[in-house]
């Protein structure tokens, strides 16, 4: 059965993309995403996990029964997060604090738990590595756009606090935009995280309506096209 990759990345990164179109992983999504620094780190961890356990869980497919098919599922997620989390305690100490709970949480997201059961233990090993890849990235720009905006409404700077994730060559990487700029808090509060989110969502549902129209014109385009040619052969 051939494995259409194309098909697969379009899927995550934007036709099925788990946070603006399934709508799942919200809670850290709307959670972090105050800052890029936060959403690039939750974005990494997620996408590790992700990608690491689909690929465990097509190579062993066919050996896991079915009645235990779940609870196999999250030991091996949780195998992976509790790894994440013990690299991000070692190299981004500060970063894991901040983040806090959502590390372990990880091990409950519907995006990682989906996929798993609905792609990698149906699929060969490659689909299922693109997929979890695929699917995480989508997830990680979503984090990381929303955690954009949301940081550059609530501080008026961009990039802060990029060490955290970096190292000390990444300190000096906070571009500000105003000066003197007294913040807009709701932004950087849970409430702002929804109306940007939504925004984002709204956003691509009219991108795909407009390319919607424009695939219907160019079938109706060219029937008139060969109906005027016949017209003028009849002629």
């Amino acid at each position: 059965m051939s494995v259409d990759y194309r098909k697969i990345s379009l899927n995550g990164l934007w036709h099925n993309n788990p946070a603006l179109v399934q709508l799942l992983g919200l809670c850290p999504l709307l959670a972090v995403t105050s800052s890029v620094v936060n959403a690039i780190g939750l974005g990494v961890a997620s996408t590790l996990v992700l990608t690491s356990s689909n690929l465990t869980v097509s190579l062993f497919r066919r050996l896991v029964p079915e009645t235990v098919r779940l609870p196999i599922f999250v030991m091996i997620i949780a195998s992976f997060v509790t790894a994440i989390e013990l690299l991000m305690q070692a190299f981004t100490y500060e970063l894991y604090l901040i983040l806090g709970i959502f590390i372990p949480l990880i091990v409950t997201n519907c995006v990682i738990m989906g996929r798993a059961d609905a792609f990698a233990a149906k699929n060969p090993v490659s689909a299922s590595v693109v997929d979890g890849f695929m699917m995480s990235t989508g997830f990680t720009c979503v984090l990381v756009l929303l955690g954009a905006i949301r940081e550059i409404l609530g501080t008026g700077a961009i990039f802060a606090n990029m060490h955290l994730l970096f190292g000390e060559s990444a300190r000096h990487w906070t571009i500000t935009l105003a000066d003197n700029y007294d913040g807009f808090l709701f932004a950087i509060l849970p409430p702002g995280a929804f109306v940007g989110l939504g925004l984002l969502i709204a956003l691509k549902n009219v991108i795909d309506a407009r390319a919607e129209r424009k695939r219907k014109q160019i079938p109706l385009t060219e029937a008139k096209e060969s109906g005027s040619k016949r017209v003028r052969v009849t002629g």
